[in-house]
């Protein structure tokens, strides 16, 4: 499995961007998952449903199962949010596991960037950028693509993306 992450300032278009990307990978033999990262609490099943109902109760993991899919919502519990790496750890063996936010994480981000959010450039910060996706051309030695050019990510993709047992061994679990 490889992990690449693509960051940027909300409205910045990660998650419009990813929606064509994931497809585009898969198209071309490629089994894909998402990680995403949420900065405010959020909720995936609803009041009143058995699931919320049990979480409300108290239960810390609660794992829901259909012929169609199977979800595993783990409470906190005033815990602290688990390492990136801890939390790739739980995927299913995949090709790619293409991260959403996370940007203060140190694996291989592509930035992505929209001039209209009016928010500055995150590559000159952060050494983990291997290139960016933005509606502008900036000066930087690092590869630039188009927003809308999914076949040049799905390269940079394939070229950078970390292999997950290196990005591991770098921030071992403990």
């Amino acid at each position: 499995m490889r992990v690449i992450g693509f960051a940027g300032w909300s409205g910045a278009g990660k998650t419009t961007l990813l929606s064509r990307l994931v497809p585009y990978l898969i198209e071309g033999g490629a089994r894909v998952s998402v990680v995403k990262h949420a900065h405010h609490a959020f909720d995936i099943d609803k009041p009143g449903k058995d699931s919320w109902i049990h979480r409300q109760a108290g239960a810390t993991d609660v794992l829901i199962s259909s012929s169609g899919r199977w979800a595993l919502l783990h409470e906190l519990r005033g815990e602290p949010e688990p390492p990136l790496v801890a939390l790739l750890s739980k995927m299913s063996p995949v090709d790619y596991i293409l991260i959403e936010g996370f940007k203060a994480e140190r694996h291989p981000k592509i930035e992505i960037h929209r001039t209209a959010n009016n928010k500055p450039l995150m590559f000159p910060n952060d050494p983990n950028i291997v290139a960016i996706a933005s509606d502008i051309r900036p000066e930087t030695t690092l590869p630039v693509f188009d927003l809308n050019d999914i076949p040049a990510i799905a390269e940079v993709v394939k070229a950078k993306a970390e292999d997950l047992g290196e990005f591991s061994a770098k921030y071992k679990v403990d």
